[in-house]
């Protein structure tokens, strides 16, 4: 076994692989960038290296940096973790040559996996099953036109080299077919430098069946059942589960056994994911192979009982998988869910910003309850902590909140539960959006396909509810409290007391869709509390939840809902007018790109006035009315804090 070795990555990952180098007595080396000179991976391993700036493609994808670093430190092994240089078959042979063991499969196979096309001649050779359609050489736009009309519409045309939903346009009747080759194949060439395409026929409410696979050096090859992934977003997993419900154990077996098939045939070594489309009648189609750990890898763990960093690390080592096929079995059932610094309800924009507040349900660190045959209820697999920024330079994963439970019923309760109890103050985030997702009928049911979001969008983000009463009374309260707590001088204390009569307080909260008009009553035999519509003993009722200050900000955690409330503090504000017009903010830290208004332009609501790039993606800022724009306040090429006023603007 390794004494040393190098993480090739940053974030969540990084944490997690130092995590069971430890338990095994492995000694870590981290690698970061500029902008992670504080973070939490840095903290955890035992010696680290500054690789260079802030952009990955100067720290984190120099895999001639990476490997001088691990021979600097003396490390005798490289983790790449997943994403960056995982699945680059380059970087393999390199560290080879330097005398390095890379932990991951043969370049061979990465090679061999790497291309969609030339994957699935190879699968179709193994007698793998493939999706009807056309994964050839020939690229003439006729002859895949021909192709499309054999297979029958609608058909999925498909980057031969993509990933992550690029490339990807689904045809839905063959006049349709050239356009949207020319457009799959601009933004194939674009995005990966290769314009190959293959054509599929498109199944309907398909359902995203990945297997766990795990070769070692001594031929041994076995699955380690199956996840169901179907829950996505633009292509991207949102919710995933182990194992897939509905599953037979035929099935289940065939999938297997096809997985087995498909890593054999490529020589393949260590962990791997065989990913199927399934149809719901139970059929399924080979789709490809990812070379490398899952992010969803931690399902899998909690019913099989099963460390799978440790068993990379043993392979990599020379060492024969820990157990056989005969000897898995599944315990009960896990489910994970990817909590990301994003906004839902715009279009799941990035928010970039500070963790100002971090509060998690209990839970167990993988090291501690992970590989327990007993799985421990909670587990979060975490690359943040409290005070930490989420920057534009990476993915804004915070946090991968995994549950597990006897039975799916259960294990969906715990997630329900664990989503109410974290709590996160200082950018926005998907937690009530997963929430909705859990709690929902089609997920609590199990009526999965990818097409899920999209088909309840209704349901999953409904129109903007006033905060209740109850979360306003405890803002209240909150307020109320922090005033008797600093308020040192008798005479400044807000107690409400008169001699002969009630004291009745306005106090002033808004959100972003609506103020609200709230009073304090004080009495001798307590507080009574009243909106507009509604009013409630403060002393009397019970209103449980968690109430956290930033600044004039309160944000109420009550009922597995979150409320962010503005006090208008009238001291603060006194001698102030109400400013006319508004000023156009930025919705996360980023770029000018263009500046489409000038000064003194008159616009009608909706026109584009402002384009910024953030998170690799562009966001138009329009007018919120019709007015004119005063003034300009950044230029192109500027760089733009999160809430940075862009222009003046005054409405009509």
């Amino acid at each position: 076994m390794f004494t040393k070795i190098l993480i090739a990555n940053r974030g969540e990952i990084a944490c997690r692989v130092a995590a069971t180098a430890r338990r095994l007595g492995i000694k870590t080396v981290a690698v970061y960038s500029a902008a992670d000179a504080n973070a939490k991976h840095v903290a955890v391993c035992d010696e680290a290296v500054l690789i260079g700036p802030a952009a990955a493609k100067e720290s984190y994808l120099c895999g001639d940096k990476i490997i001088a670093a691990a021979k600097a430190t003396g490390a005798q092994a490289i983790h790449p973790g997943y994403g960056f240089l995982s699945e680059n078959a380059g970087f393999a042979d390199a560290c080879a040559e330097a005398g390095l063991v890379f932990i991951g499969p043969p370049a061979s196979a990465m090679r061999a996996m790497g291309s969609k096309s030339a994957a699935k001649q190879l699968m179709e050779k193994a007698n793998v099953p493939l999706v009807p359609g056309y994964h050839g050489e020939q690229q003439d736009a006729d002859f895949l036109h021909a192709q499309a009309d054999r297979i029958g519409y609608p058909v999925l045309l498909k980057a031969s080299a993509g990933g992550g939903g690029k490339g990807m346009r689904v045809v839905e009747n063959s006049a349709q077919f050239k356009d949207a080759l020319a457009s799959c194949k601009r933004e194939a060439i674009s995005s990966f430098g290769d314009d190959k395409v293959l054509a599929e026929k498109y199944l309907q409410r398909p359902r995203h069946i990945e297997i766990q696979v795990f070769a070692d050096t001594r031929g041994n090859c076995i699955y380690l059942f199956e996840r169901d992934c179907s829950v996505q977003r633009r292509h991207q997993k949102v919710l995933e589960e182990a194992p897939a419900p509905g599953m037979t154990a035929e099935r289940r077996a065939a999938m297997g056994e096809a997985a087995v098939a498909a890593a054999r045939a490529v020589g393949y070594v260590g962990a791997g994911t065989v990913e199927f489309i399934a149809n719901q009648d139970g059929t399924f189609y080979f789709m490809e192979m990812n070379t490398r750990l899952q992010v969803e890898h931690p399902v899998t763990e909690m019913i099989t009982g099963t460390d799978l960093v440790a068993w990379q690390l043993r392979v990599a080592a020379g060492e024969p998988l820990p157990k056989q096929q005969h000897e898995l079995t599944i315990n009960g059932h896990a489910i994970e869910a990817r909590i990301y610094a994003e906004n839902p309800e715009k279009g799941f924009l990035p928010s970039i910003g500070t963790l100002r507040h971090l509060g998690t349900p209990d839970a167990v660190s993988f090291e501690l309850g992970g590989a327990a045959s007993a799985p421990a209820a909670v587990r979060i697999d975490s690359g943040v902590r409290a005070g930490d920024a989420i920057s534009p330079f990476y993915d804004p994963m915070i946090a991968k909140l995994i549950v597990w439970g006897a039975d799916r019923k259960q294990a969906l309760a715990r997630m329900a539960q664990a989503l109410a109890q974290y709590h996160i103050v200082g950018l926005h985030t998907n937690i009530a959006f997963l929430k909705r997702l859990v709690e929902g009928q089609p997920f609590a049911n199990a009526d999965l396909d990818t097409g899920l979001i999209d088909r309840h969008h209704t349901t999953l983000f409904p129109a903007a509810q006033p905060a209740p009463a109850a979360a306003l009374a405890l803002a209240a309260d909150a307020l109320l409290a922090d005033e008797r707590t600093h308020a040192a001088d008798p005479w400044a204390r807000t107690t409400g007391w008169r001699m002969n009569q009630s004291y009745v307080r306005k106090i002033a909260f808004a959100d972003e869709h609506t103020s609200y008009d709230t009073s304090i009553t004080y009495r001798p035999d307590g507080c009574l509390f009243s909106t507009a519509d509604d009013s409630l003993q403060l002393g009397d009722q019970a209103n449980r939840g968690t109430v956290l200050r930033d600044g004039d900000t309160f944000h109420v955690f009550s009922n597995g809902a979150h409320y962010q409330l503005v006090w208008n503090d009238p001291m603060a504000h006194a001698g102030e007018t109400e400013a006319e017009g508004g000023r156009l903010t930025a919705p996360m830290p980023g770029k000018v790109v263009a500046v489409l208004a000038s000064k003194g332009q008159t616009v009608k609501k909706g026109e584009a006035l402002v384009i910024m790039e953030a998170m690799k993606m562009e966001h138009t800022i329009a007018a919120p009315h019709d007015g004119t724009v005063n003034d300009i306040l950044y230029n192109v090429g500027d760089q733009v804090a999160d809430g940075a006023p862009l222009l003046d603007f005054q409405a009509a």
